[in-house]
């Protein structure tokens, strides 16, 4: 059932019924659950949205998005061709008492990085071979060759305590070092925190933040508009003008849909490149995000990003000629699996449900299949039960190529379905070359042959849109992080 704006919003005054939160307390309703409170371990977002305020990384970003000294006591230093030294802040520690020192950081390093450990974070430190401690309060890290980008990767880096990261709760339990406290989980409904009265940092003034759960639209912009809650996330865009406060911010999410290279009915790459014809991009941000979202230009990539290239075309919307490499193709009425998830990205189920709509236009069967984001998560990150199609949202906050091309072009990414080893072997590369323009040059013909290849449905580069109770002082980030300790209440 469709509803007006006004309806829709005059409806859901009436169902919320929980009380509104209280002064010096947040609540905060995320779209999806964690999977894991371990920092290190999963590629979930729900779980960024609170161990980003439990845990903390030796470099972090501003909300404009510059770099600078977290955990670190300075900007990392680069000794050699693959060596950097890290000075540490001295005197803080955990929420359990261990000591933040050198050993922390050596062991949150290895730990991530060890494949029996197999975090699906990997593709942010492809580079890093090991750590080592010079002094209590001074780290070596290593680097498998040049790494321009290291300062960034340590800035989605968090550091956990060696003796309760080693507990079999911890996932459940987490401890951190930053300016709140994991309190308690209710699993399927909420979890709670509480301000770290030793904070080594400026005091908060939020003094307790419950994430609650809820998956569907509705329900957060009833809480929302009830009171119940003060933040949602997913605002959908044609209800900015219904919510108390409205904010936004150009997000560095990029929705694609990864295709298959490989192996099933989207091997042959004009299946691949007609997939992409077939998608009316302009329409999809029009009638889908109403002019919070811009047309993607054929890569992974926004405008913004070190590597970008400006002249990769894109594909246009063009269903005759979709139609005739299908033709070309033999693949009349083939069936192509669509997998995706509800409630973890804003609109993701309705872009997944309207591109199979397109997709059957020219002459395909989509199966579409609808996961809760656990399950989805697995699926995603599993080569061997991937599917055809699948939809994501990468965003990366290291703002340079190398995170989406070694996450999801890299035939050993943890999210990507092709096998070219030559492009594999340009990523490497382009990894360790410190010549500006060398490395841009390796980004640009990567990314033109992977849009030449038509490797993912390339789609759209959408907006943050966040919906606020009147009360609440917060403005959005460029890294999409929601930190409590930035926030305040009338």
């Amino acid at each position: 059932m469709i509803f007006g704006r006004a309806v829709f919003a005059a409806a859901v005054y009436g169902f919320a019924t929980m009380l509104p939160a209280q002064a010096q307390q947040v609540v905060i309703a995320i779209g999806s659950e964690p999977t894991t409170l371990d920092p290190q371990l999963r590629e979930d977002g729900g779980e960024r949205a609170v161990t980003d305020n439990i845990f903390e990384t030796l470099m972090v970003r501003d909300a404009t998005g510059a770099l600078k000294p977290g955990l670190a006591a300075s900007d990392p230093v680069q000794v050699s061709d693959s060596v950097w030294e890290i000075t540490l802040r001295e005197g803080i520690s955990f929420h359990n008492g261990e000591p933040f020192n050198a050993d922390t950081v050596v062991y949150s390093i290895e730990r991530i990085i060890d494949p029996e450990y197999n975090s699906e974070q990997a593709s942010f430190f492809s580079s890093i071979v090991g750590a080592d401690k010079i002094d209590d309060l001074t780290v070596s890290v290593e680097t498998e060759g040049p790494d321009p980008i290291l300062p960034a990767r340590l800035y989605w880096m968090k550091m956990v305590p060696p003796e309760a990261a080693e507990a079999e709760d911890f996932a459940a339990n987490p401890v951190g070092t930053g300016p709140y406290k994991f309190v308690s989980w209710d699993r399927g409904n909420e979890i709670v925190l509480d301000v770290n009265a030793d904070y080594w940092g400026e005091a908060p003034e939020i003094k307790d933040v419950t994430f609650r759960f809820i998956s569907e639209f509705g329900t957060r912009l009833s809480s929302l508009l009830s009171g119940e809650v003060d933040l949602i996330t997913n605002l959908l865009p044609e209800f900015v003008a219904q919510v108390p406060q409205a904010k936004s911010v150009s997000g560095l999410e990029l929705p694609i849909i990864i295709l298959d290279a490989d192996e099933g009915p989207t091997a042959d790459v004009r299946v691949r490149q007609a997939l992409n014809l077939a998608v009316d991009k302009v329409a999809l941000a029009e009638a889908l995000y109403a002019g919070y979202a811009d047309v993607a230009q054929g890569q992974l990539m926004a405008p913004s990003f070190f590597g970008f290239n400006p002249d990769v075309p894109g594909y246009g919307y063009d269903p005759e000629r979709a139609r005739e490499l299908i033709a070309e193709a033999g693949a009349e009425g083939i069936e192509i699996e669509l997998v995706g998830t509800a409630g973890r990205w804003l609109k993701d189920r309705e872009v997944v449900e309207v591109v199979a709509e397109f997709w059957s236009e020219i002459g395909v069967e989509p199966n579409v299949r609808i996961f809760e984001f656990g399950e989805y998560l697995n699926r995603l990150f599993d080569r061997e039960t991937r599917a055809d199609a699948i939809f994501v949202v990468n965003s990366n906050e290291m703002l340079d190529a190398d995170r989406p091309l070694s996450a999801y072009y890299h035939k050993d990414g943890v999210g990507s379905s092709n096998t070219n080893a030559e492009m594999a072997a340009n990523i490497d590369a382009a990894r360790s070359e410190t010549d500006v323009s060398k490395r841009e040059a390796l980004y640009h013909d990567i990314l033109q042959t992977a849009y030449d290849e038509a490797y993912f449905l390339f789609l759209l580069n959408i907006n943050d849109i966040y919906g606020t109770s009147e009360r609440l002082e917060w403005e959005p980030r460029v890294d999409a992080k929601i930190l409590i300790s930035t926030m305040s209440v009338d």
